[in-house]
């Protein structure tokens, strides 16, 4: 009877309607609903708070010695409702020490000693250096704990050697340095999860607050530095003739080459003393990088990202003068601010910052007003890979999400912008084909368990399974909620949440539910069906019977789909089917036509299937 009690329980709760269901929800993200900080409508809640810091850092570097020495003040600002008596601090260098926490193995040439903290003082009184026993996160005690809105602030002198191997930060030739996470930093204490203490393991990316920087890096004559921010002393550190190169292409939209090669080779473009240093600033942003070459050729242009106010971006490119596709950097990066700008596009979202450079490295990677990308031999594919490190800039750079633990937040979107602006550069043939072959076809064809977890799956806790958790499972799920909602309500959601969760922390949950409150209908059927669930895509045609289609779904997402129909008189039509058909029932869905069929077949386009053998019916 016991038996037979659970199984009509279970049942009754597989038939309840999909739209009845709630969102599982952790108990720290509970907590941080119950106390006000996040709203049930997807909004900030009243009571939401986030903790910044103010950063003054001056760096030496001087290639091809690989010693990077600093110093830094930062005076951290406490919002939150309470008393702490601890920093976190990130320490991300640390990363490089043999015996690190890492996601994969590390070559001889990655190994380094780490960071090293020379002096530090809290509040102007000195203390024996910490953190000598390494770790990219470590706790700090405070002898006098931070009140809520007060501040502390701490003075740091540290130094560490540049790894040889270069992967999202280091050598990439003797005379050339890319510096990422270089500076000691407060990790971020928020509502729902207090200090975040979750190792850097070089595999997983993102979670800073926002934060004012000046920045000033010291580096040898003709040396050239590029970093996030905007430079403030062009005259001081270039010759004439190139501070007025630079300047012209903050309103050109012609690619103007500021330091050609063989400019370089005369070794006069900066000011001839000893040292110059660069001075950088850059408001309420999340990080900063720093690129530094002797060697690099510059390319510069600009191009208008807000239609309303006339408002300009630049563009530059640093890199190789023989590398190929780079010579298009700048002018694939004007298309690409531009278009994401447009309201007309996706995410349709003025830039938000002045400036954005493309740096030859080696990492294919995102950070704020830079990227570090890889030379391509295909320059389409160094277009498509350029457009995705920029389309980052919205997330996480716009919204200050959570990458370490919800990478979905920001790569599954960039993802998704990389498709459609594919789409408008190379046609929608050739975008899908890309994106099916990079984005999907490693996922559904892999059956592993650990590829079909829950994208919820919190991105610290994966391995095996986290690239297709972070890319292409969520960007399918954005496609198949664009496709049921059409484009003008999909643009709508979205840009609510974006406005809602500028410059601010967002969480799934409230993602979610600024997507339904904006939407005007509960969405919940369709995220619990999608995030919390370990489903795959695959359907299947069953035996037609007379004018009835039925269209099984064995693997559980909510896909939209094709039908593709030939009807016994000869005539034939396609009929689209939008995810809402899976809301009633999630297991299969039934069409009716209007007279008999003689053949039909399902098709997914980007939403391939796992087993295609079975998406076709014809009468014997």
């Amino acid at each position: 009877m016991i038996r037979l009690f659970l199984a009509l329980l279970l049942l009754a709760g597989a038939l309840r309607p999909a739209a009845a269901q709630s969102l599982y929800m952790p108990r720290d993200i509970k907590a941080a609903f119950a106390k006000g900080t996040r709203a049930p409508d997807g909004r900030p809640g009243p009571n939401y708070w986030q903790n910044r810091a103010r950063y003054d850092i001056s760096v030496q570097a001087a290639p091809p010695a690989r010693d990077i020495r600093g110093h830094e003040t930062i005076t951290y600002f406490n919002n939150s409702p309470d008393t702490l008596n601890q920093v976190v601090m990130r320490l991300i260098m640390n990363i490089h020490r043999p015996g690190a926490a890492r996601d994969a193995d590390a070559a001889p040439d990655y190994l380094t000693s780490g960071l090293v903290i020379d002096t530090f003082k809290v509040n102007g009184q000195g203390r024996p250096a910490p953190f000598a026993d390494g770790g990219t996160a470590r706790s700090l005690p405070l002898s006098r704990p931070l009140a809520p809105h007060d501040s502390i602030k701490f003075g740091i002198a540290w130094h560490f050697p540049v790894s040889v191997e270069s992967g999202r930060e280091g050598t990439i030739a003797p005379t050339t340095f890319f510096l990422a996470y270089f500076y000691p930093r407060i990790a971020v204490y928020d509502d729902y999860a207090g200090w975040d203490r979750l190792p850097f393991v070089d595999s997983k990316e993102f979670y800073n607050d926002f934060n004012d920087y000046n920045l000033r890096v010291s580096v040898p004559a003709n040396y050239i530095v590029w970093a996030t921010g905007t430079l403030q002393n062009p005259k001081q550190v270039l010759q004439p003739a190139f501070a007025k190169r630079l300047q012209q292409s903050m309103t050109s939209d012609k690619v103007i080459h500021v330091a050609t090669a063989a400019d370089l080779a005369k070794n006069n473009i900066t000011a001839q003393k000893p040292t110059n240093t660069w001075v950088w600033t850059a408001r309420d942003i999340s990080d900063v990088t720093v690129g530094l070459s002797n060697h690099y050729v510059w390319d510069a242009a600009s191009v208008v990202v807000d239609a309303r106010t006339k408002r300009r971006a630049s563009m530059q490119a640093a890199f190789a003068d023989s590398t190929a596709d780079f010579h298009d950097s700048v002018k694939n990066g004007q298309y690409a601010l531009g278009w994401f700008s447009n309201p007309a596009n996706w995410p349709g979202v003025a830039y938000p910052f002045p400036k954005m450079t493309a740096f030859q490295g080696f990492a294919d990677m995102e950070y704020p007003m830079m990227v570090n990308d890889s030379p391509q031999k295909d320059p389409k594919f160094g277009q498509f890979v350029q457009d995705h490190e920029i389309a980052h800039t919205y997330f996480p750079f716009y919204m200050g999400i959570n990458e370490s633990r919800y990478a979905f937040m920001d790569e599954g979107w960039a993802t998704t912008f990389e498709r459609l602006i594919n789409t408008s550069e190379n046609g929608a043939a050739a975008a899908d084909e890309f994106y099916k072959k990079f984005r999907v076809n490693r996922w559904i064809n892999d059956p592993s368990s650990a590829q079909d977890l829950p994208i919820i799956t919190p991105s610290s806790e994966l391995r095996s399974g986290y690239g297709n958790n972070a890319y292409g499972k969520p960007s399918l799920s954005y496609f198949a909620l664009k496709d049921m909602l059409g484009d003008a309500l999909f643009k709508k959601c979205l840009h609510t949440y974006m406005d809602r969760w500028h410059g601010k922390h967002p969480i799934p949950w409230d993602y979610f539910n600024s997507m339904s409150s904006a939407a005007g209908q509960d969405l919940s059927w369709f995220f619990n069906n999608w995030f919390f669930s370990n489903n795959y895509i695959d359907l299947a045609v069953a035996p037609v019977s007379g004018t009835t289609i039925t269209v099984q779904n064995i693997g559980g997402f909510a896909v939209p789909f094709d039908v593709a129909v030939e009807y016994a008189d000869g005539s034939k039509e396609t009929l689209h089917q939008s995810p809402a058909v899976w809301q009633a029932n999630p297991k299969q869905a039934t069409l009716t036509v209007a007279k008999a069929v003689k053949w039909v077949t399902v098709q997914g386009g980007i939403f391939m299937d796992a087993n295609e053998k079975d998406n076709t019916w014809a009468q014997r």
